[in-house]
């Protein structure tokens, strides 16, 4: 953190706070690069992240988001919040591994988002109609983040 503006320094979350941040179950916004010619494509997502681990979202395999992640090998995520005061981190990182993510994995991650009772029932529908869905890892590599609250 000592490369940061001095003003910044303070706001800066540890190294603890920022995964722990992480690994709340907030909406990430995704950004990869897919054309040259373009800015990032950004999408939000649901995503799986336990402190000190790889962080991991699901997709179907043959989606623009996956498409342009396999092309670009790596890709990054923004979570925010707004209250009570306003925080952020944000990871990018190398793709480590794709593979399929079946009906366990993906309750992993749906169960973060919806109630016990619906998150089930979600994975059914999403298999339905959009078919198998592929995990991808992400080690992240390149951390930001500050919390914009009171010190």
């Amino acid at each position: 953190m000592s490369d940061l503006p001095v003003s910044l320094r303070h706001m800066a979350l540890s190294v603890e706070a920022r995964e722990q941040f992480l690994a709340e179950p907030l909406v990430g916004a995704l950004s990869v690069v897919e054309r040259a010619d373009r800015a990032p494509l950004t999408v939000p997502i649901w995503y799986h992240y336990t402190p000190g681990g790889e962080l991991w979202v699901r997709t179907p395999p043959d989606s623009r988001k996956a498409r342009a992640i396999r092309a670009a090998g790596r890709f990054s995520l923004l979570v925010q919040r707004t209250a009570p005061t306003v925080r952020y981190v944000s990871v990018e990182g190398p793709v480590t591994r794709t593979g399929p993510c079946g009906d366990e994995q993906s309750l992993e991650v749906v169960a973060r988002y919806l109630p016990p009772d619906k998150a089930p029932g979600f994975v059914e529908y999403e298999r339905t109609r959009f078919g198998e869905h592929i995990a991808i890892h992400m080690r992240p590599e390149h951390w930001l983040s500050a919390d914009l609250g009171p010190g």
